[in-house]
This record gives structure tokens, sequence and C-alpha cells, in this order.
């Protein structure tokens, strides 16, 4: 790949942004960064550039407020880079009952896994066919397959990205410019996601992987034009299982599923509270909006 391409990373500081950012650094990619401003993206470039001697430009946005997305897009033309790889990976979620649920989060939800996505990636279209051919990657979940209880605007907004991303691949075929979707299950991205995923049931505990094993996956499915990747024979399988059944079993799944990693999650407040992190979400979101990341 010509060394005077970028690749766009959105949710880049932690979780499975940084383990984009390095696989795609692995491969001597130029990086572009974008995350909440914080001490780790700067951490994360420091790292990659000694490490693995590429270019790499850190913006520091929150891409929940829209101006960001432009501001974004207008920093990166100022520079005059050309952006072959976009990486769509901030997002945020929650866990819990709707009725009880934060207006002020589920908004939040919607504009960053939602607008935000849309956005980054209507602004960069233009440049990705001039630079074709090109690649988007955008971040979806297990959740866009299954209706799950108390993960209603989350599952929404990744059942959002999978109609975008898959209709988008046809659309932009022919411009040469390619879109995947990856679709992870839950990852083990910090402590308190370990320890609640550990005290989750048999299947929540089997379909979890570290973001680094999912990053070299989704690369690699990006550079071969896959449509859909799932991480995982168990989440693969779990998808063709759950379409054949009927719906009473299918309820009696998620909702038990649901029950135990609601109730592992509630065990781990106090736990949450000594590390002096934010209230239990469940998302992928990699910027430090999110304590606990999840797809499932």
């Amino acid at each position: 790949m010509p060394d005077h391409f970028y690749t766009l990373i959105t949710g880049a500081s932690e979780g499975f942004g940084k383990a984009l950012a390095i696989e795609c650094a692995k491969r001597k990619m130029n990086l572009i960064l974008v995350a909440l401003p914080g001490i780790e993206l700067h951490d994360l470039a420091t790292l990659i550039k000694r490490d693995y001697t590429v270019e790499v430009i850190v913006i520091e946005k929150d891409l929940c407020e829209e101006n960001s997305c432009y501001e974004v897009f207008d920093y990166v033309m100022s520079l005059g880079l050309c952006v072959n790889m976009l990486l769509n990976n901030a997002g945020t979620g929650s866990t819990g009952s709707f009725a009880a649920g934060d207006i002020h989060l589920f908004e939040r939800q919607i504009k960053l896994n939602v607008l935000a996505s849309t956005i980054i990636a209507r602004l960069f279209i233009d440049e990705l066919k001039q630079n074709s051919p090109s690649y988007i990657l955008n971040v979806g979940s297990l959740a866009s397959f299954f209706p799950l209880p108390k993960k209603q605007v989350y599952g929404a907004t990744k059942s959002f990205i999978y109609y975008f991303s898959t209709c988008l691949r046809k659309e932009l075929k022919q411009d040469q410019v390619y879109v995947s979707l990856m679709c992870p299950g839950p990852m083990l991205t910090n402590i308190t996601v370990r320890s609640v995923i550990e005290n989750g049931n048999w299947l929540i505990r089997n379909c979890s992987f570290y973001p680094e094993a999912v990053a070299p996956i989704a690369i690699d499915g990006l550079l071969k034009k896959k449509k859909v990747m799932v991480p995982g024979k168990l989440n693969n399988l779990y998808i063709l299982v759950y379409t054949l059944l009927p719906d009473f079993i299918k309820s009696i799944i998620t909702n038990r599923s649901t029950k135990k990693l609601n109730s592992a999650a509630f065990k781990n407040i106090a736990l949450e509270s000594s590390l002096a992190v934010n209230t239990p979400q469940f998302g992928h979101n990699n910027d430090r909006n999110d304590s606990i990341n999840s797809h499932f």
C-alpha cells in the first residue's frame, strides 16, 4: 500500500480502536487517529511512531458534536492528506430499562453510533473515490442480529450500521470503494468488562475475544473486501442457529443471556466506582465515555 496514503480511525485511543491502530501500523499504514481529548491518544501515537515508524496524525474531537465531524474533515484536507481507508469505530452504548434510561445517554448513543458514522463517511466519500481502491470499515455488533432486552437503543443503532453498510457497499462497488462490516461479540477491553464477562453465562464467556485478536481479522477481511465479518466459530454458529429457531425459544435465549449479563454488571458497580470510571455501559467505543465494552 503506497506510503503516502492514510488510514483514519475514529474512537482510536483505547479498546478496539487502539487495537485497530496498532494492527494498521504493523502493516505500515500511516494513521489519522481521532478520539476524545486525553493523554491516551497521545501515548498511543508516541508508541506507534516509536515502534512502527509510520506517520501519525492526532485529532482530539468529541464526535457527538456534529461540528466536530466537519472539523476533522477540514483539518485533514488542510494538511493535504490522502485518505484511502476509513475505520468508523467510535460508538457508545448501555444496558438497562428504557423507562429508567437517561435520555441524554440515548441521545449521545444515536449521535455517535449513527450520525457521526454517517457524516464522516459522507464527508470523506469523494476523497475515498479519488484514492481508489479504497476501503470503509464500519464497526457493528452481534446486537444488530438479535433483539436483546435492555439493549434497545444500542441494538437499534447497530442495526442501522448493518443496513447502512450493506447498502453503501452495493452503491460504492463500481467506484472501487469497498465497504465491510465488523460485528464482534463481547470484547475483553479492561478489568471491569473482563469481570462482567467472566460472571456471564457460558455463551457470553465463549463468544468473547480480546480486541487484539479481533483487529487482524477486521483488517484482513477489509482488504479481502468481505461483506460482513463475525469473529469466532461459535458466534457464527449462534447466528445460524438463531435464524432457524422458533420465536419463543429465541426469547428464552435472549432473556436469559441479558439477565445474566445484567446481574454480572450490577455486581461490578462497586468495582467501577473504585476505579473512578463512569457508570457501567456496554458499547464498543474506545473513547473514555465507555467503561465496559461489549458487542452482544
